[in-house]
C-alpha cells in the first residue's frame, strides 16, 4: 500500500497566512504532497480562497463575505494582526489560484463552503472548473452541496467531512459521497476504522500534528493526512 498523501490544511498554515498564495508555496517547501483550500462566494457570484464566512478574524472587518462585492473583497488585506511580513496578503479568486496551480499541478482538496449553499452559479463554476484538474477532491460539512456537485460533474471525487450526525454503519445510503473526512480526535478509533472497511470506504483525517504514533503504520482505509504541519507529518512518514 502507497502511503497516505499529506496535505496541508488551508497551505501551511502554521507558517503563513491561511489560504493565500504564500501559504501554498511554503507548504511545497515543506515537503506536502498536495494543498487543501477553502471556497466561498461573493455578492456577484466570484469564489474567493478563504474559509470563514464572516472576515472579522482575518481581515478585521465584521462583514459576511455574501454580502460583499469582489471589488470590496479584493482591497481587503489579510493577516492584519499577524506578523508586518504577511500584511500585503490578499484574498485571492479561485481563478487566480488555479493560475498559481497550473505551475504547480499537486494534487487538492477544494472545500466548498456554507455560502456556496445559496448561490448555485458560483457552486457550478467552482465544481465544473474542478472537474477539469486530475488529482484532485472537493470536500464539505454540507451533504447537498456534495449531491449537487455529483449532479454537475458525476466523476469527480467528492468527500464528506464527518460530523456527529452522521451514522458510520450506513455510509451506502449516501451514493453522492466516495470517500469520508473525519478529525483524528473523535474519529481515528477502531470502530470508525472498521465500519470503513467493512463497507469499502476510505478517509482522510484532520487536525494531525505530526505526534501521532499511528502515521507510522495508518490503518489501510486511511488515504491522506491534512494537517498545518505538513513537513512534520512527512518526518513521521519516512521512520517507517
Amino acid at each position: 500500500m502507497s502511503r497516505p498523501l499529506v496535505f496541508a490544511h488551508r497551505g501551511a498554515s502554521a507558517r503563513g497566512i491561511e489560504n493565500t498564495l504564500d501559504a501554498f508555496e511554503l507548504a511545497l517547501e515543506s515537503g506536502a504532497d498536495g494543498i487543501e483550500l477553502d471556497i466561498q462566494a461573493t455578492k456577484d457570484h466570484i469564489p474567493v480562497v478563504i474559509h470563514d464566512y464572516n472576515l472579522r478574524r482575518l481581515t478585521g472587518k465584521n462583514e459576511l463575505i455574501s454580502n460583499l462585492y469582489y471589488h470590496q473583497v479584493k482591497l481587503l488585506h489579510v493577516g492584519k494582526f499577524f506578523f508586518r511580513r504577511f500584511n500585503g496578503a490578499k484574498i485571492s479568486t479561485f481563478d487566480e489560484f488555479l493560475g498559481w496551480h497550473k505551475v504547480h499541478s499537486v494534487p487538492l482538496n477544494v472545500e466548498l463552503k456554507e455560502s456556496l449553499l445559496q448561490d448555485e452559479s458560483a457552486l457550478r463554476e467552482t465544481v465544473e472548473k474542478c472537474s477539469e484538474i486530475p488529482n484532485l477532491h472537493i470536500s464539505s460539512f454540507h451533504p447537498e452541496l456534495l449531491e449537487k456537485a455529483k449532479e454537475i460533474a458525476p466523476r469527480i471525487e467528492t468527500a464528506l467531512i464527518a460530523t456527529k450526525k452522521l451514522n458510520w454503519a450506513e455510509l451506502d445510503k449516501l451514493p453522492y459521497v466516495d470517500v469520508i473526512h473525519a478529525n483524528k480526535s473523535r474519529y481515528y478509533k477502531k470502530r470508525y476504522l472498521d465500519a470503513l472497511t467493512a463497507q469499502g470506504r476510505k478517509c482522510r483525517f484532520y487536525n494531525i500534528t505530526g505526534d501521532e504514533q499511528f502515521l507510522e503504520e495508518p490503518h489501510d482505509a486511511v488515504i491522506g493526512w491534512i494537517t498545518d504541519y505538513p513537513e512534520k507529518v512527512r518526518k513521521m512518514q519516512e521512520t517507517k
